[in-house]
């Protein structure tokens, strides 16, 4: 008895999945905006001093994902500021450990400057952080190998 139920059971939820395909419904759910939206289109733009002002307007010190992405606008600047880049990833890691974005783009910078052995420290924490491979880890391995491939030679475009 209990064979023939979980076999209707089964069956049903495939019909469900089936024609929830068949009408064109995503497996992926709708993603809500974001407070962080309009920094991330002006990065995506290339607008850094926009996207650092909107990150200063919204002033949200105690997220991982504000932090990094001000690290991020500081560090891609037309007048870099690694210093103060540094001091935001390094925040967003101490409110989360993990953060593969903070992650890839501390070792990003430490290219930057100069510091292959701490971008190497933080591949190797991508490589735990990442349960399978994740475009943070592979990213960050291909700029540690172009700055070993470039004599170790730092490049803006990490």
């Amino acid at each position: 008895m209990n064979t023939i139920i979980t076999r209707i059971l089964i069956t049903g939820a495939l019909l469900l999945a089936t024609s929830a395909f068949a009408a064109g419904a995503s497996s992926e759910p709708e993603r809500s905006p974001d407070k962080l939206d309009g920094v991330r289109e002006q990065i995506a733009a290339k607008n850094w001093s926009s996207a650092i002002e909107e990150l200063k307007r919204l002033n949200d010190t105690g997220d991982a994902d504000w932090n990094n992405l001000m690290g991020y606008s500081l560090r891609k600047a037309p007048t870099p500021d690694f210093a103060g880049a540094e001091k935001f990833y390094d925040e967003a890691l101490r409110i989360d450990p993990k953060h593969r974005g903070a992650l890839e783009y501390s070792g990003e910078l430490y290219l930057q400057t100069g510091d292959l052995a701490r971008a190497e420290q933080r591949l190797a924490a991508l490589d735990k952080a990442c349960f399978l491979p994740c475009a943070e880890y592979s990213d960050l391995k291909k700029a540690i190998a172009q700055y070993k491939g470039n004599g170790s030679k730092t490049q803006s475009s990490y």
